[in-house]
């Protein structure tokens, strides 16, 4: 999100309400993730890798953190996860009042898509996870607080039909244990980044937030409107940028117009093209577009070019769970 990793949104809002001692924990891509996060002194944190084999749910990310965690009370912080007024303030009633779970809770559209949450007044009654037919709108942000009492119920419950340990079965166990379960209804914006159009808005939401600074070199024959931010060693040629939005670093943009809402990140290079409301990661290529470039996601060292060559057609290389529209 604007040229900055998601994950770490999440660690600079749990350094800002006080936490220190980090566990990531980790899987498939921990190399990744060691070499962006290090040991945290970056940060101000102190950070400790806990490995996950497998994918086998959040509640079993607790489980295998016990060693690390011991008995002292914890904040729980899906790395997917942005809200736009930190955690702060949460974390502090978390440590005044000591209930045994504290878990947030915002409306939604879509609660068919997360852990809801049925109340009763102001306790909390049933979750489910993902249900076919939410009884309400409230979704589980990914920010949980618990004390140790949540190991009691990581042990106790079964895998659900998805192979997985669910946090949601965890906290279910606790409130009907008779714990102290909390909830606190979050009202500014909260984004689960898990999908294309949450990452995009999520995006369009910090780029809103930018002002204009421009460290990199832009021609006489180029337009700077909105809000900019423009890195190091980038290149603006005869081309329009209108914000908010960011370019990295060592970029070039050649004849080109750069929308509303976009981030392109370090060694881009967009060229001939119109691109807006869009993510580019490092070292992504646009060239020769006839139409603009809209909504887009675009992985690092993607090229997109246009050939003028007999058959005329289109050629992809494309990844995993990947969307393309053409016409």
């Amino acid at each position: 999100m604007a040229n900055k990793p998601i994950l770490f949104y999440g660690i600079e809002a749990i350094r800002d309400s006080g936490v220190i001692d980090v566990g990531i924990v980790v899987g498939d891509t921990h190399e990744e993730i060691r070499k962006a996060v290090g040991d945290g002194s970056q940060f101000g944190i102190r950070v400790t890798y806990i490995r996950q084999e497998e994918p086998l749910g959040l509640a079993h990310a607790v489980l295998i953190s016990k060693n690390f965690l011991a008995t002292d009370p914890f904040v729980m912080f899906l790395g997917d996860n942005l809200i736009k007024d930190g955690i702060t303030a949460l974390v502090k009633e978390f440590e005044k009042e000591r209930p045994n779970c504290q878990i947030l809770l915002a409306h939604v559209n879509n609660p068919e898509e997360f852990g809801v949450a049925e109340l009763e007044g102001n306790q909390i009654v049933r979750l489910q996870e993902k249900p076919k037919n939410p009884p309400t709108n409230l979704a589980l942000v990914g920010v949980y607080m618990f004390d140790s009492t949540v190991f009691e119920a990581v042990e106790k419950i079964k895998p659900s039909h998805r192979n997985e340990l669910e946090i949601t079965d965890a906290i279910q166990y606790l409130i009907d244990a008779k714990r102290d379960v909390r909830s606190h209804i979050i009202t500014g914006w909260w984004k689960d980044t898990g999908k294309l159009d949450h990452m995009l808005e999520a995006n369009r939401i910090v780029l809103s937030g930018l002002t204009t600074q421009i460290d990199g070199e832009v021609d006489d024959e180029s337009r700077i409107e909105g809000n900019v931010v423009i890195g190091k060693g980038s290149k603006i040629i005869s081309s329009t940028l209108r914000g908010p939005l960011i370019v990295g670093e060592n970029c070039v943009i050649e004849d080109a117009f750069v929308g509303p809402f976009t981030s392109i990140h370090d060694r881009g290079e967009i060229r001939g093209s119109e691109v807006e409301h869009s993510i580019l990661l490092e070292d992504v290529k646009v060239v020769g577009l006839t139409r603009r470039m809209e909504s887009s996601l675009l992985g690092r060292s993607v090229e997109i070019t246009r050939v003028d060559r007999r058959p005329a057609t289109y050629r992809f290389l494309v990844g995993d769970m990947a969307r393309i529209e053409v016409n």
